[in-house]
């Protein structure tokens, strides 16, 4: 009976820490380590603010390209200067990894 509540207790242990990486790493209010994953980004090679893997499946933000107004989770209009954001575009070890649709952009 122990040994059977020791493995379930390290099973329930483990899908813990499963449900905590697996949550993604953006939080609630849309941001990464306090930077906000939308409005105005740019692309640039070196010194992002966030390394970012562009997946097809269980991404950690949904993005929507726009052309105006950038002022929802996942709306990302791509700009060449004034950025709200900077991304390094990588293809491991990302910051976070997003999907591109068309609609209902944000948090998945």
């Amino acid at each position: 009976m122990k040994r059977m509540l020791t493995g379930l207790a390290a099973v329930a242990l483990a899908l813990g820490c499963a449900s905590t990486v697996s949550a993604g790493n953006v939080d609630s209010s849309c941001s990464y380590k306090g930077k906000r994953l939308y409005g105005k980004v740019q692309v640039v090679k070196s010194f992002p603010d966030i390394k970012v893997q562009v997946v097809r499946s269980f991404p950690d933000l949904k993005v929507q390209k726009v052309s105006s107004f950038p002022d929802r989770c996942g709306k990302w209009q791509f700009v060449d200067s004034f950025p709200d954001l900077k991304v390094q575009f990588v293809d491991s070890f990302p910051d976070v990894k997003i999907q591109y649709v068309n609609a209902f952009p944000g948090r998945p």
